[in-house]
């Protein structure tokens, strides 16, 4: 479960994020939406521990993560330029977090292996990031950001890089990931099918607040 407790960030003397407030159940694929420099992406960010709220509490399953490091949270991130490591494999993109983590070596072989094969490109292991399509960026870093196993997925418009033909598939793999993972999902998009498609709780930012549009 994600609860945010009047969550404000200033910058330059903008309020970007006023006292947002709301909880999102776990196992609940959220979808949030809003335009343009609203303050979507910051709230990913403060969510993940990328940036510290200017007041307000970040809770992850009744904890108080606020002052926690990003990798103490437990949570997979997606950036919407999906920050692959240019000098890094496939294989090592997905290996990257459990390795940091200590994980031995034969338990992360069978976890690329295992992820790899769950997101249809066992075939790109020993490819570098500049020899993939966006279709294979995309599952390449939501392998990535599942191999430490985390409760919750941050996806900052994720399919924002394919084309139509493309997103009827990519919706399907999110549903059945976050399904087969059993994740907690928040999910920023300016689309309002893929909204439709996937969101089973609908949120909107405005003018730096959250409001709740739907459940499903």
């Amino acid at each position: 479960m994600i609860q945010l407790d009047h969550i404000t960030w200033n910058v330059s003397g903008r309020t970007i994020l006023e006292g947002v407030t709301v909880a999102i159940p776990a196992n609940t694929y959220a979808v949030l939406m809003g335009s343009t420099g609203c303050g979507k992406t910051t709230l990913l960010e403060i969510l993940c521990g990328l940036r510290q709220p200017t007041s307000g509490r970040v809770s992850l399953d009744g904890v108080d993560v606020t002052d926690l490091e990003p990798r103490e949270r437990g949570i997979g991130y997606v950036p919407q330029d999906l920050a692959l490591f240019p000098g890094l494999r496939v294989r090592e993109q997905i290996g990257f977090a459990p390795k940091l983590r200590g994980m031995a070596p034969e338990e992360l072989n069978q976890r690329v292996n295992r992820l790899s094969e769950q997101f249809g490109i066992a075939h790109l292991l020993d490819r570098l990031p500049d020899m993939l399509s966006g279709g294979e960026k995309q599952r390449v870093a939501l392998a990535r950001a599942l191999a430490a196993r985390p409760k919750l997925l941050l996806l900052d418009e994720p399919l924002s890089a394919l084309d139509e033909s493309m997103r009827a598939e990519a919706v399907s793999l999110l549903q059945r990931v976050q399904q087969e993972h059993s994740l907690t999902v928040l999910h920023v998009t300016h689309s309002s099918s893929e909204a439709a498609a996937l969101g089973t709780l609908h949120l909107r930012m405005v003018a730096g607040r959250l409001e709740v549009e739907s459940k499903g």
